[in-house]
């Protein structure tokens, strides 16, 4: 049984490990996903004001409150379940090239089509 089980975890490990063997490791772009990892592990939460204020400067303060609370509640979520996936699979280059599992990719970045001009 326990040979079935090495066996059966080696086998994961390689299927999962082939297809990073493809590219290359660069330590500088894989040091940029980890640390891109922490800092969205970290700040996911940040999500949650940000959304209620986007959404209270375009549709007022009700919805701000509600559907930006609500907007903020997933949006953090994803953003904290990226950054934990990047923070784990730092060392290998997934997604090609190391990019961002999310756009933007810190939640400082304020995105072009929320801008309040």
């Amino acid at each position: 049984m326990r040979m079935m089980v090495a066996l059966l975890a080696a086998v994961f490990v390689w299927v999962w490990a082939w297809p990073a063997a493809a590219e290359s490791m660069d330590a500088e772009k894989a040091l940029l996903k980890g640390t891109r990892g922490v800092v969205n592990t970290v700040t996911g939460w940040v999500e949650i004001p940000k959304r209620i204020h986007e959404t209270s400067l375009s549709d007022g303060a009700l919805a701000g409150f509600t559907w930006g609370l609500l907007r903020g509640l997933g949006y953090g979520f994803i953003r904290t379940a990226a950054g934990l996936y990047e923070l784990v699979t730092f060392p290998f280059p997934a997604p090609p090239g190391y990019a961002p599992v999310i756009q933007p990719e810190y939640v400082f970045v304020v995105e072009k089509s929320t801008r309040v001009q």
